[in-house]
C-alpha cells in the first residue's frame, strides 16, 4: 500500500513538472518573438496632401509639377500714336505683339483716299511708336519709333525719315494728312497765313481758330516753319 501511494505521488509530481515545463515554454517562446518583433524597423505611413493643403485621400491631378502653379505673365500693354488719313487719330493703347492694320483700325480705319501701299500693315507695333497714315499722293505713309535709335519698322528694316510739313507752304491736302486737320482747318490755316503773312514759330498755330494746345500738340512733332 505504502510503496503504490508512494507511486502515485510521484506520477503525480511528473505531471506538474511537465505543465510547469510546459508554461514556462511557452513564456520563453511568446517574450522571445515579443523582444523580436520590437527590434524590427517601424514601418511609417506617409498621407498624400492635395495642392491646396486638402487632407489625406485627396486627389491630385496628373500631370502637376508642384503644389502651387505660377501664374501667367500679364500682358504687356504698350502705347502707339496713329496720325494722318484716319478717322479718328490719337493716342491709343494696345497689347504687345499687335500689328500696324490693328492701330489703323482702332483709329477708326483709313480715310478714303490713304495710302495704305508704302506702309507694311503686318508689322509689329512697339511702344512709343507713331504710324502716320498719308493720302495717296501726299506724302508717303511711315510707322516710326520713339526709340532714341530712331528704329523703324517697315516691310525693309530701314529707317524712312518722316519728312516734316512745313505749314507755311504746304497744299490743302498735305496740311489735312496732320493728326486732326481735317479740311477746314487745312483750310482756315491757309486762309490765315495768307491773310496774315508766313508763321514765325509753330505756337503761331494757335492764333488760327479751332487750333487749341491739345491739337498743337497732336501735330507739334509732324510740322516746321
Amino acid at each position: 500500500m505504502v510503496g503504490e501511494a508512494v507511486r502515485d505521488r510521484l506520477r503525480s509530481w511528473e505531471r506538474r513538472e511537465v505543465v510547469g515545463l510546459a508554461v514556462i515554454g511557452v513564456l520563453v517562446v511568446g517574450g522571445a518573438a515579443f523582444w523580436y518583433l520590437r527590434s524590427l524597423p517601424q514601418q511609417v505611413k506617409i498621407e498624400a496632401t492635395g495642392p491646396s493643403g486638402a487632407g489625406p485621400g485627396a486627389n491630385v491631378p496628373a500631370g502637376s509639377a508642384s503644389p502651387s502653379a505660377s501664374p501667367s505673365a500679364s500682358p504687356v500693354e504698350i502705347v502707339v500714336h496713329v496720325a494722318g488719313w484716319v478717322q479718328r487719330p490719337g493716342v491709343y493703347r494696345f497689347q504687345a505683339g499687335d500689328r500696324v492694320i490693328q492701330a489703323i483700325e482702332r483709329a477708326g480705319g483709313a480715310r478714303k483716299g490713304a495710302d495704305l501701299r508704302s506702309i507694311n500693315l503686318a508689322a509689329v507695333l512697339v511702344d512709343a511708336q507713331q504710324v502716320v497714315v498719308a493720302k495717296a499722293g501726299v506724302g508717303t505713309s511711315t510707322s516710326t519709333t520713339g526709340s532714341s535709335s530712331g528704329g523703324t519698322s517697315g516691310t525693309s528694316g530701314a529707317a524712312p525719315t518722316q519728312e516734316l510739313i512745313n505749314v507755311n507752304t504746304a497744299t490743302l491736302e498735305q496740311l489735312e494728312t496732320l493728326s486732326g486737320i481735317g479740311e477746314v482747318l487745312a483750310q482756315r490755316i491757309i486762309d490765315y497765313r495768307e491773310e496774315h503773312g508766313p508763321f514765325a514759330t509753330v505756337e503761331d498755330l494757335l492764333n488760327v481758330s479751332g487750333i487749341g494746345d491739345s491739337r498743337l500738340a497732336d501735330i507739334r512733332s509732324d510740322i516746321t516753319v
